[in-house]
């Protein structure tokens, strides 16, 4: 069972909150400063401006006749908030499932009482709320993420426990029958009821409904990452009694803790689409509301604030204005800098419906507030001027020349250069000076604090003169202006067959090849190598190209006839070192890595891909090690063969014959060891990583070979190979009449230890005269049929007579398929698994090499029949033909599926 408690609450007044009160005379507060209103699954108290600054505030609860006091703790635990701005512009919610609220399932009666006070004077502030709200659009499944916890709400549905239901308690109802809870982190936590109410948790059931809340930020819970937002996840399971015995209801909640983007004009709040803790990626959405604090808004008021609701593939995006009238400003002065904050509280809404028809009603009520921003006092026009007031100053004063950086210039050689100084006699008797000039000019200093920001400064001193006595004194400033004027380059690209083609666009920061380093890889564009890139420029752009496999590049996926390759070009600014632009461009280029030639030769291309990045080709090798790389570079290597050759293995797949080998890394070669030498024992050898590469060439069989037969005056046999093929398969019976087998859409299959596995290997043939026999059968536990370890089930026909659960070899009268009893072999295993502890699996694999013989020629040993005791011996005059069967049983999961490749060699001789 879950009751959880005591959930921390964030009371946002800027007094501190809940204060013993002594007594005092109260005294009603004006109704008009205070509203209440139903919102859906939540009650909304607003005070307007009813707390000014210093003063407090004590909530209670109105539990009948009773007053609860409203503790942080308890208020979390039962499922109410409160926010307040600087203005005493305050909003209480009041979750309908809360402990206090008298429900009925459809009508909820909330009642509160608010004590006002300030510690400077002995009156009290005192008003009472009553508000019943009606809300029937409850879904199966109803998740609510307040500012201070998590709700999540399941409807009870017909089949749950008649004895589950609601103490009268005055602090919480209870859940009578309850055993314990289970609360998931990353590992289970098992809590009774005083546990998890010490823990912080609440919890309470209805007639229909359980609710169980969560504080944010608690051992039990966990952050995770859904669609990249952080979301804070809580897993609970409820156990408790019912008739039928111990029955559990699984539920979860997660609510954003992230997923916020800033600039200066707007604020993005992204929440993932699909829900994954609570609902899968197949849900799908029908309801969708954009509100702000707690108040849903229709489309005209979203349109007339500026607000934007949108979906995407994997975000629902809420995109909000800087200065919307729903949020505030505020204030900062931080190391004496004067800063401003935004503030604003959006809510959202969203209906899931699942496959099996399950809704879920999610709500969050999201704070958000914006980094500082600075706001520096600044003189400064919207045409890009600075603009200088100096004054007053008495009539007999005269601005006689000026100071920059650069130089000192009289009045008459300013205005020459384009600077605007001009002075204005006032009818006081007073006189002042204005000076104004634009952030072009050479005398104002820029730089870059912030990627996108130009800092614009000008020093200068005003040099005066009292006349007619000559006297000079000077007045010296500095104007600063901050804006967002930086316009970044653009990067864009194109590929051809050959060819990766970059162009960049130039910003506003003069030319990009001169201004700032052009990073291609792992190399820099400089002027001495831009030919190498055909390199090409005007007067707003420049662009050059680079051959997919340069080596700049980086090899991604390898496939037969093509390379995916990625080029990575980066801007980068030497001066203030951070990056400007990127780019990175990925393309597939035609590229023939394998080429199977008539006369039975093949050409197989390697490469070093990024994924591998400390591959050493010059030890990758065939299936047959000794098959080295005809041709070795730095980032690809050749392998040339014959389809006879290097471990090159064929199989028939409709009318081709199938060559395959495979390119992979010779662990054998260059392994290198870590250690102290004499001194002591070695590390390990250094990991190597894994690389596979299949080559597969397939030719067509399109004529037939007749063989001819004679008599050899010797009388030597000889032979002669042709190719054919013969069907043999595996499966697995479900019960001891092997009257059903498993399919391929049952696979993986549970079993569990000593369960009998009923193994059939038949031979899909209608000739009487051949027959099928089993040679031998083991168990690895890994695919690879000669990896170790291996035990054996069937030893040259006959069963392992060292096995503690001997196979047993079932005997084949008939069958129910018609098929014929000598083409089908049948045994029984005792599902087992290796328990050595540096060989355990979690599955095993079964392998058979099987024999058919001509049952009219029993002269070959090992055609004597299955498990005859006779001694087996290899001669000449035989037909026999091999096939590899693999199955594996997956031990940990007790599921069981299988492979079969065949490989058939047919033997002909002359007599």
């Amino acid at each position: 069972m879950l009751l959880l408690d005591n959930i921390h609450l964030m009371w946002t007044l800027l007094a501190a909150v809940i204060l013993v009160c002594q007594a005092r005379p109260n005294t009603q507060l004006n109704s008009k400063t205070g509203k209440s209103e139903c919102m859906g699954n939540l009650m909304r108290l607003s005070l307007d401006k009813a707390l000014a600054v210093g003063n407090q505030l004590e909530v209670e609860a109105i539990n009948g006749s009773q007053r609860v006091l409203l503790t942080p703790a308890l208020a979390t635990q039962c499922g109410y908030s409160m926010e307040s701005d600087p203005w005493g512009n305050t909003r209480i919610y009041t979750s309908l499932l809360g402990c206090y609220v008298h429900n009925t399932d459809t009508t909820f009666h909330v009642g509160l009482k608010l004590d006002m006070f300030n510690p400077t004077s002995p009156e009290i502030i005192s008003h009472n709320v009553q508000k019943t709200c009606s809300y029937s659009r409850w879904a199966q499944r109803e998740v609510l993420c307040d500012r201070n916890y998590m709700e999540v709400l399941l409807l009870l549905l017909l089949g749950a426990p008649k004895d589950l239901r609601v103490k009268d308690d005055p602090q919480m109802n209870a859940l009578p029958g309850v055993s314990h809870s289970d609360i998931l982190h990353p590992e289970p936590i098992t809590m009774v009821q005083r546990e998890a109410e010490q823990a912080g948790y609440g919890a309470r059931t209805t007639a229909q409904r359980l609710v169980i809340r969560s504080p944010y930020h608690r051992p039990e819970t966990s952050s995770e990452e859904v669609a990249g937002i952080p979301m804070e996840v809580l897993r609970v399971s409820v156990y408790y009694s019912a008739p039928a015995g111990l029955s559990v209801i699984d539920l979860s909640a997660a609510c954003p803790i992230g997923g916020i983007l800033f600039s200066p004009e707007a604020i993005s709040w992204h929440m993932p689409r699909s829900l994954t803790p609570l609902v899968d990626s197949r849900a799908r959405i029908t309801e969708l509301y954009l509100g702000m604090n707690g108040q849903r808004l229709d489309q005209s008021h979203l349109a007339a604030r500026g607000y934007s609701l949108t979906t995407r593939e994997f975000h629902i995006v809420v995109d909000i204005p800087v200065g919307a009238p729903d949020g505030y400003y505020k204030s900062h002065a931080p190391e004496q800098q004067y800063h401003v904050t935004f503030s604003v509280e959006p809510m959202l809404e969203v209906l899931w419906k699942a496959s099996n028809g399950q809704e879920t009603r999610y709500k969050v009520l999201f704070p958000i507030t914006t980094p500082l921003m600075a706001r520096p006092p600044q003189t400064v026009a919207e045409s890009r001027v600075f603009s200088l007031l100096a004054g007053t100053f008495l009539q007999d004063v005269e601005l006689k020349n000026i100071t920059f950086l650069s130089g000192t210039f009289s009045v008459e050689e300013c205005v020459k250069r384009g600077f605007k100084v001009l002075h204005q006699d006032h009818p006081n008797g007073t006189r002042s000076f204005s000076v104004q000039l634009g952030f072009d000019e050479d005398v104002v200093r820029r730089r870059n604090p912030e990627l996108l920001v130009t800092l614009y400064s000008l020093p200068l001193t005003l040099g005066f003169m009292i006349l007619p006595e000559l006297s000079p004194f000077s007045l010296s400033v500095e104007l600063v202006a901050s804006l967002y004027d930086v316009v970044l380059p653009s990067l864009s690209g194109d590929c051809d067959q050959e060819m990766f083609d970059i162009t960049v666009a130039y910003g506003n920061q003069g030319s990009n090849f001169e201004t700032f380093e052009t990073r291609v890889g792992s190399r820099t564009l400089t002027a001495e190598n831009a030919g190498q890139y055909y390199f090409r420029e005007n007067a707003t752009h420049f662009a050059f190209s680079v051959p997919y496999s340069a080596l700049n590049t980086a090899f991604e996926i390898l496939t037969s006839d093509s390379v995916r390759a990625r080029l990575d070009v980066l801007l980068w600014d030497p001066t203030n070192k951070w990056p400007v632009g990127d780019l990175s461009l990925i393309c597939y280029f035609p590229l023939i890595t394998i080429q199977c030639f008539p006369n039975g030769s093949v050409s197989a291309v390697a490469l070093k891909l990024e994924s591998v990045p400390k591959l050493q080709l010059d030890r990758l090798r065939l299936r047959d090690r000794s098959c080295r790389p005809l041709l070795t570079s730095e980032r690809s290597v050749l392998f040339s063969f014959t389809v006879d050759s290097c471990g090159t293995s064929r199989k028939f797949v409709d009318n081709y014959m199938v060559y395959e080998n495979e390119i992979s890394l010779d662990h054998s070669a260059g392994v290198t060891y870590r250690g102290w030498g004499n001194r002591g024992p070695r590390a390990p050898p250094t990991t190597d990583p894994e690389y596979r590469q299949h080559v597969s060439c397939y030719y067509k069989v399109d004529r037939s070979v007749v063989v001819g037969f004679g008599l050899s005056p010797s009388g030597t046999p000889a032979a002669e190979v042709g190719n054919g093929q013969l069907d043999v398969h595996m499966t697995i019976a479900k019960d001891s009449s092997y009257s059903w087998s498993y399919g391929p859409e049952d696979f993986p299959l549970p079993k569990f230890l000593q369960e009998p596995v009923f193994v059939e290997v038949g031979l899909s043939s209608s000739d009487p005269r051949l027959e099928l026999l089993l040679q031998d059968c083991w168990a690895t536990n890994s695919p690879d049929r000669s990896s170790v370890p291996r035990w054996d089930l069937i030893v040259d026909t006959c069963a392992n007579p060292e096995d503690l659960y001997l196979t047993e070899l079932l005997p084949v009268l008939s069958d129910v398929r018609g098929r014929l009893p000598a083409h089908i072999k049948r045994f029984v295993i005792k599902m087992f698994t290796f328990t050595q502890a540096s060989m355990r699996s979690d599955q095993i694999h079964i392998h058979c090499d099987t024999v058919i013989c001509n049952t009219n020629d029993r002269t070959d040993g090992a055609c004597k029949g299955q498990c005859s005791n006779t001694q087996k011996s290899w001669s000449q005059g035989r037909e026999r033909s091999e096939f590899k069967h693999e199955c594996w049983i997956n031990l940990l999961t007790w599921k069981l599926t299988h492979y079969l490749t065949y490989l058939l060699v047919l033997y002909t001789f002359v007599k």
